[in-house]
């Protein structure tokens, strides 16, 4: 199992029901019993996937009475974030060459005789 920081992250996100949890939580604190509300889990499970994301600092959990709220801890996502935005320029670059090549294969098949309806 992968301890750096930028593999327990991504580990944490590759589950569904956590990105599902995630994206609630980016709405406000929740209790456990209402991050489990849209899904067919047991509580034990849900409390599981929010140790996960709690251990990649995705989450914390405060106390208040007998509530233990769960906040998103939005900041521990920069690091994947910039790792996936490095990417970015490849992908930008590739489109952009992909985008000149298509208009080099427009212009030559708008020049060819034949082609056009008339």
């Amino acid at each position: 199992m992968a301890t750096d920081p930028l593999s327990v992250v991504f580990a944490a996100l590759a589950d569904p029901t956590r990105r599902a949890i995630l994206a609630r939580l980016a709405h406000g604190q929740a209790t456990v019993n209402e991050l489990a509300e849209p899904f067919e889990l047991s509580l034990p499970a849900v409390s599981k996937h929010l140790k996960v994301l709690e251990r990649a600092g995705l989450i914390s959990r405060g106390r208040e009475a007998q509530w233990r709220p769960c906040r998103l801890e939005a900041a521990s996502l920069r690091p994947a974030a910039d790792w996936v935005d490095d990417y970015r320029q490849f992908w930008d670059i590739s489109f952009d060459r992909l985008d000149a090549h298509l208009d080099r294969v427009r212009a030559r098949s708008d020049g060819e005789p034949g082609d056009q309806a008339g």
